[in-house]
C-alpha cells in the first residue's frame, strides 16, 4: 500500500495571512458600539491570535472595563457577522506563501489548515485570498469537538486531509500552535512574524523561519524523508 502524501498543516491568522487589521477593525466596531475606547497603536496587533472571544475580552480589558460572559457571547456573534462582511479589506497572504505552496506541491506535498478561527470565516477568507482550493481540509475551532491546543484538533485535521501524523509538519506562529504540534508528536516550524506575546524562540519550536522562502529548507532539515 502506498504511503499518504506528505502534509503541511498551517495555522491561518499570523501564519498564512496577515489578518490583524481586519480583526482589529471589527473589534473597534464592537467596542465603539459598547461605549468602550477603541484599541490603537502597535500594541493592538499583539492582542490578536487567540480567537474572537479572547480578542473582545482583551479589548475590554485594555480599556479597564469588564464584560459578563453572557454579553461576551452576544458580542462574539455580532463580531462574526461584521467580520465576515469585511473579511479581506486589508488581509493579505504573507510574502512567499504561494511560491512556497507551489514548490511543495510540485514535490508531492498536500496542505491543510488547522486554526482556532471559526471554520466558515476561515474558508471565506482563504477563498477571498484565492487559495482555498489548495487545501485538502480547512478546519476551524468548531469543525470538531476540540480545538488547539488539544492535539486531537491537529490529528483530526491530518486525518481529514488524508494524511498521516508521521508524514506531517505543522507551521504556526504561537504557543498554541507549538504546544499542539508537540502534543500530537508532529514536528513544528514557527514563523517569527505572527501574533504572539513573546518571541517564538522562547516557545521551543523545532525550527523558526522569518520568510516563507525558508520553509523548504526548514522542512528538509526536520523531515528529510518527506522532501524528494
Amino acid at each position: 500500500m502506498s504511503q499518504p502524501a506528505p502534509l503541511i498543516v498551517f495555522d491561518l491568522d499570523g501564519t498564512l495571512a496577515d489578518t490583524a487589521d481586519d480583526l482589529l477593525a471589527t473589534l473597534n466596531f464592537i467596542l465603539t458600539r459598547e461605549g468602550v475606547p477603541p484599541v490603537t497603536g502597535s500594541q493592538a496587533r499583539r492582542m490578536v491570535g487567540m480567537g474572537a472571544r479572547m480578542l473582545i475580552k482583551r479589548g475590554f480589558e485594555n480599556a479597564g472595563a469588564t464584560i459578563e460572559p453572557a454579553r461576551l457571547e452576544e458580542l462574539f456573534h455580532t463580531f462574526l457577522e461584521h467580520y465576515e462582511t469585511n473579511i479581506a479589506v486589508h488581509s493579505r497572504l504573507f510574502p512567499g506563501v504561494e511560491q512556497a505552496l507551489d514548490r511543495f506541491e510540485a514535490s508531492g506535498f498536500a496542505f491543510a489548515v488547522c486554526t482556532n478561527k471559526i471554520e466558515k470565516p476561515s474558508v471565506k477568507l482563504l477563498k477571498a485570498l484565492g487559495v482555498a482550493d489548495r487545501f485538502r481540509a480547512i478546519c476551524g475551532q468548531d469543525t470538531f469537538s476540540w480545538w488547539k491546543p488539544d492535539p486531537r484538533a491537529l490529528l483530526s485535521t491530518i486525518e481529514l486531509a488524508g494524511g498521516s501524523p508521521g508524514r506531517a509538519v505543522m507551521v504556526g506562529d504561537s504557543k498554541t500552535d507549538i504546544d499542539t504540534a508537540k502534543a500530537a508528536g508532529v514536528p513544528v516550524v514557527a514563523v517569527d512574524f505572527g501574533y504572539t506575546d513573546v518571541h517564538v524562540s522562547e516557545l521551543g519550536p523545532d525550527r523558526i523561519i522569518s520568510h516563507f522562502d525558508s520553509l523548504w529548507e526548514a522542512v528538509q532539515l526536520l523531515s528529510p524523508e518527506l522532501v524528494g
